[in-house]
């Protein structure tokens, strides 16, 4: 390499690869261990990962998380979900799009659940990921989160906020009725995870295929874990840490004391009923 090869000109290089290509490039230069230990992944063939995000009067925060979630150096498809925005965010919405970008409208509010369920209906990808469309989660974290998977440890992997990553602190109450619903969804699935209600899960994609869900607010967390705790074919499920940058009402947080009672339900609906 010449010695007038700059940095910048590296840069310059690398920005036009894959991320395929961007990854055997660091594989060559660092070795796979320590490409490891810095997230870099090795992808299979045709891998591509769905990010689903479901949306509702977000518009203060969108355009920065999916700018956030295209950093990421991940084959990936995205699919914005407007679950019936009246802030300005469905009107934003039709210029974030492109190739690699769908946004679906729904025409009434329906909730995360059923915006998720729509989501999911037009994933085309190996491996699902939620994704929540405000900032108190972090895209940084997709590396951590699919690693399991990728190294065919897991078939399932849930983020947790109470393992070790640093998070904002915030509402006392709400960590206590986390921990309490965890703990209960626990006992009914003999599951023993941290965060049940944690926004980031990511699942190959034939789990949810055969999964049939209900739920339309923030019942879905309660659900889909009640399911594939009982699914026919023992799904192995891992847990990693995630950061964690709550918001506070004000700042536009949405889920409140009667969605604490409405998975309280839940967990006991689809252990018994469903």
């Amino acid at each position: 390499m010449s010695s007038d090869f700059s940095a910048e000109d590296l840069a310059k290089l690398v920005a036009g690869l894959s991320p395929t290509e961007k990854q055997q490039v660091a594989t060559n230069l660092l070795g796979e261990s320590a490409c490891k230990l810095l997230g870099m992944m090795k992808f299979p063939p045709g891998f591509k990962l769905s990010v689903v995000i479901p949306v509702y009067n977000e518009t203060r925060w969108i355009e920065e998380v999916l700018r956030r979630v295209r950093a990421q150096p991940i084959p990936m498809e995205i699919i914005l979900i407007d679950d019936f925005s009246t802030d300005g965010t469905r009107e934003k919405l039709p210029a974030l799009a492109d190739g690699n970008t769908k946004v679906i409208f729904h025409e009434s509010n329906q909730g995360k659940g059923a915006a998720l369920r729509t989501g999911f209906a037009h994933c085309t990808g190996t491996l699902i990921l939620v994704q929540d469309a405000d900032l108190e989660y972090d895209p940084a974290d997709y590396p951590r989160l699919l690693m399991p998977i990728l190294e065919e440890k897991a078939d399932a992997v849930f983020g947790s906020r109470f393992v070790g990553e640093s998070h904002r602190v915030l509402y006392f109450w709400h960590m206590i009725a986390n921990k309490i619903l965890t703990m209960l969804s626990n006992m009914m699935t003999n599951l023993n995870l941290t965060d049940m209600e944690v926004c980031y899960k990511v699942f190959r994609s034939e789990i949810l295929q055969g999964m049939r869900l209900k739920s339309n607010r923030f019942g879905f967390e309660p659900e889909v874990t009640a399911k594939i705790s009982r699914a026919s074919k023992s799904w192995r499920i891992y847990e990693v840490p995630v950061s964690y940058a709550g918001r506070t009402y004000a700042e536009g947080k949405k889920i409140g004391i009667k969605d604490a009672f409405s998975a309280l339900w839940c967990i006991f609906y689809y252990r018994f009923f469903d």
